[in-house]
């Protein structure tokens, strides 16, 4: 592994999902702060998000005071559908309407079984009501229509969660960084994709703004979809034929054809697995894919393609940024939490940090120099969107002091012991080899 040098290729790899978006945002006012050089972002899962709005030059966006994980619009990401949480609330009504039956026996005992039976039929139509009305605006409001079978209750009951908040949060702050000044309603459809890959090419290379590489995963094709915004010649390299893989089915052009799917394929980032309804990518109908509609999400061990593309678009140097805790030692072990969302959430914090330790260790062979930042002690987990429990500390934590961890590990896992110790090292060698070496050292302490 060679030193590190703002002189070389550089991406910084985001992974991770939900709640894990907040580490990001701290990671990168860090960085941002610090002025080291960026040339390339990148994003998996939730962290897709924040390298589309980084690479326009609106990370801040994520972490001011109005900003996404400081919002209370984020205690509503991924939580459960609305139809399921009225029914919950009705069925405790009708549980308690069974429960009480010395209530209509005190009003009259030759009245009850009519009132008894017409209030537990009254709440079961509701009960039904409510499940077949969610169904029914789910499917209403998907941004195209597929087919599926089984029974319509499914809808709801397959996946419970709603990735809808956090894709619409999303949605409206990249809406207020393109639209430009004026005040325009944010479009539907593939407007909002087309106008950021239009933004982001017109203005590559200037202050600030980035190329861009995302990936998720088809459902219907299985396998994974990449997305990029690169500059020439990365640009021809990430389109071009490769021997292995159709590469046409799998690869999207943002600054091509593909710029109208650039939201799509954040949104599909945005989109857990299993819990959550996938989203639905309807491609052009002169692609691969002739028109169809794909379900696409996210995949926890993207994080290994999203390193393959890298390394295949000429970066040399890669900072990997996940919110998962390093394996913790023997002795250990913490009281599992029984509810569904954090058994799930549990589920892809494990498949991270596994395809993580793997991707590292093929991108050693694949990029000059690899670092990565992370806690050592995390108790939010993807799904924990309004804080969780800290066992270790007995105390509850929420988003923002995740954030301000996420700024310190920065600083003392990057910016100071490797960006600090480049610049060391060259004015070391500044006093050895002469001029040249000494305004090189000053170049790199002015980055």
């Amino acid at each position: 592994m060679q030193p590190y040098s703002p002189e070389r290729r550089t991406a910084l790899v985001l992974c991770g999902t939900g709640a894990h978006g907040a580490y990001h945002a701290g990671v990168l006012r860090a960085l941002q702060e610090a002025g080291v050089k960026i040339d390339v972002m990148a994003g998996q899962g939730v962290g897709a998000g924040a390298a589309a709005l980084a690479a326009i030059d609106g990370a801040a966006r994520l972490w001011d005071a109005d900003g996404v994980w400081r919002s209370a619009a984020t205690r509503t990401f991924y939580r459960w559908k609305w139809s399921l949480r009225a029914a919950a609330w009705l069925s405790l009504l009708l549980v308690a309407v069974l429960a009480t039956p010395l209530l209509f026996l005190a009003v009259g005992l030759e009245s009850y079984p009519i009132a008894f039976l017409s209030a537990a039929l009254t709440v079961i139509a509701a009960l039904l009501a409510v499940l077949a009305a969610g169904a029914a605006i789910a499917q209403r409001r998907a941004p195209a229509r597929r087919k599926a079978a089984g029974v319509w209750w499914w809808r709801l009951l397959g996946a419970p969660l709603d990735a809808d908040a956090a894709r619409e949060t999303f949605a409206r702050v990249l809406w207020q960084l393109i639209r430009g000044a004026a005040h325009v309603a944010r479009p539907r459809g593939p407007a909002v994709g087309r106008r950021y890959a239009d933004v982001l090419a017109d203005n590559l290379g200037q202050p600030g703004f980035r190329e861009l590489v995302i990936v998720a995963t088809d459902l219907d094709a299985r396998g994974d979809v990449v997305g990029a915004l690169l500059r020439e010649p990365y640009r021809h390299e990430f389109v071009a034929s490769r021997p292995d893989r159709e590469r046409r089915s799998e690869a999207i052009d943002l600054a091509g054809v593909g710029r109208d799917h650039a939201f799509d394929l954040i949104a599909a980032g945005l989109t857990p697995p299993i819990g959550c309804d996938p989203h639905l990518l309807t491609f052009a109908a002169d692609s691969y894919w002739r028109g169809e509609t794909h379900r696409v999400c996210d995949r926890p061990g993207a994080v290994s393609r999203l390193l393959e593309e890298l390394a295949a678009a000429g970066v040399s140097q890669a900072i990997i940024v996940s919110a998962v805790a390093a394996p913790p030692p023997p002795h250990r072990l913490n009281v599992p939490r029984l509810e569904i969302r954090h058994r799930l959430g549990e589920f892809l914090a494990a498949a991270e940090s596994a395809a993580l330790r793997d991707a590292i260790e093929m991108a050693r062979l694949r990029f000059d120099s690899v670092y990565l930042v992370c806690p050592a002690h995390n108790p939010v987990g993807p799904f924990d969107c309004a804080g969780a429990y800290d066992e270790a500390s007995d105390r509850r934590q929420d988003l923002v002091e995740v954030m301000e961890r996420a700024y310190e590990d920065a600083y003392r896992q990057f910016i100071e012991p490797v960006v600090g110790a480049s610049g060391e090292h060259l004015a070391r060698a500044s006093t050895r080899n002469g001029p040249q070496s000494h305004r090189d050292a000053e170049k790199i302490d002015s980055l």
